[in-house]
């Protein structure tokens, strides 16, 4: 089902070319969106307006920058890495801005 999402979200143009590279994180997170959305099938995906698509897309960017923050603070705590992060949010927030 997923797989449906990620190449709904490809087909409208709404990724970057990093969220491309990592097609099976976005779809893993994507799952965990639909999932929490009661989302159970492609023809429920198909039929969404793109708005809708891009409310879901912006909830797997806001785990994927969660999940790398948590996964930059357990490995050193390191505080240049977390600015790097901040950086990728504004430059995701431009993005969906520009896709618009």
């Amino acid at each position: 089902m997923s797989d449906f999402a990620y190449f709904r979200f490809a087909s409208a143009k709404l990724l970057t070319p990093d969220e491309e590279r990592d097609k099976d994180e976005i779809t893993s997170l994507t799952e965990q969106v639909l999932d929490a959305m009661g989302v159970e099938c492609d023809a429920k995906i198909a039929k969404m307006p793109e708005d809708q698509v891009r409310k879901i897309l912006e909830e797997v960017r806001r785990l994927r920058r969660k999940k790398k923050m948590k996964n930059v603070i357990s490995d050193d705590g390191g505080s240049i890495e977390g600015v790097e992060d901040d950086q990728s949010e504004q430059h995701d927030k431009e993005e969906v801005v520009y896709a618009a």
